[in-house]
């Protein structure tokens, strides 16, 4: 038997899954591993944090197939010369003939003083649990803090104001407007949707430490209650610890089919991938589906096609649950059509 590990079930490892089970040849075992028991949609995330939605709304199932098995744990370790996977507390070492790396990310706190330690985050389904659970314990008027105005930044800020009408909410942006990547007109926006609805934002931040109830940014300390980091990620640490080539932000460099050069029978994907594009749910996703394609070409022992480049379709955004934002058709668009778009991905992904 030919044995495949799949580390990560999130959208490029499930995507690799649903590509390959339609045709799997009899002589594959599959095993998945991943700290839960489900598929996170992370990019749900943010209403957990802000308590909009439960749990149940931002997981799926895996799928049940008589070649694929399932190890619900932590990884301590990846053994690419041995060809193995060390388990925290399964029974027995994982070995592979051939592994697909897709791990994701994790916060980025760029060396700054507190920032692990006092801040909350939404980057994994146990941290927006954790996030959510402080944000909605806190009694009326409390003070809310948001490092970061990316995409994560926006959602959960505009998120939380839905959520909770009273909470003094204070969103800190390093750039000159929030959203960088975005179209000026999203921008603008964007901090348009902030004003009218009370969301303090602070330009030119630039966080020098962070203490348990308050956040210090150019020389000035504000007081709050709690504070959610969401600054930047890096990939996943197992995958920093691992000896590939990487590049200046600590992701592995791939060839042309997402394999490791120096050991071939290793692919990476998503956040954890060198790319010229910002990890996304829909890049991960989108090498998912190619690299599927490369793998079940050789499990065939057919000389694989190049899979191509990835063609991304534009990122959308929300502001609460009626309003939103996002490249669409080439376009910036804003208001309830891009939030609509936004809720018929996830309702695609939750079919799919």
């Amino acid at each position: 038997m030919k044995r495949l590990v799949i580390l990560g079930g999130g959208y490029g490892g499930l995507n690799i899954l649903h590509g390959l089970l339609d045709d799997l040849p009899k002589d594959v075992h599959i095993v998945v591993v991943d700290r839960n028991p489900y598929h996170s949609l992370k990019t749900e995330f943010y209403t957990i944090a802000a308590g909009t939605e439960s749990d149940r709304h931002a997981r799926v199932d895996f799928p049940e197939h008589d070649q694929v098995e399932y190890v619900f744990d932590e990884i301590e370790k990846i053994d690419v010369e041995n060809e193995k996977v060390l388990m925290k507390n399964f029974a027995y070492d994982i070995e592979y003939d051939y592994l697909v790396i897709g791990l994701g990310c994790e916060d980025n706190y760029h060396g700054i003083e507190g920032a692990r330690e006092f801040t909350e985050s939404v980057q994994s389904f146990s941290q927006a649990r954790s996030a959510g659970y402080s944000i909605n314990n806190l009694g009326a008027y409390g003070k809310v803090t948001i490092v970061g105005a990316g995409l994560s930044g926006i959602e959960v800020a505009s998120e939380v104001r839905e959520s909770r009408s009273d909470l003094n909410i204070r969103l800190l942006d390093r750039g000159e407007t929030v959203l960088k990547a975005f179209d000026h007109k999203i921008q603008k926006y964007v901090e348009k949707w902030f004003h009218e609805h009370d969301v303090e934002v602070i330009h030119n931040a630039n966080v020098e430490y962070v203490e348990r109830d308050g956040v210090c940014n150019n020389g000035l300390c504000y007081m709050n209650d709690v504070t959610v980091w969401t600054a930047g990620v890096q990939p996943n640490y197992l995958v920093r610890e691992l000896p590939f080539d990487k590049d200046i932000q600590n992701k592995v460099i791939v060839n042309d089919y997402y394999q490791v050069p120096s050991h071939q029978n290793v692919y990476v994907i998503g956040d954890c991938a060198s790319a010229e594009h910002s990890p996304s749910a829909q890049l991960a996703g989108q090498q998912g589906e190619k690299v599927a394609e490369v793998i079940l070409a050789f499990l065939k022992n057919r000389v694989p096609v190049p899979p191509g480049e990835v063609k991304l379709k534009g990122a959308l955004g929300s502001l609460g649950k009626n309003d939103g934002f996002g490249n669409m058709l080439q376009k910036p668009m804003t208001g309830v059509l891009p939030r609509l778009a936004k809720s018929g991905v996830l309702w695609l992904s939750k079919r799919h």
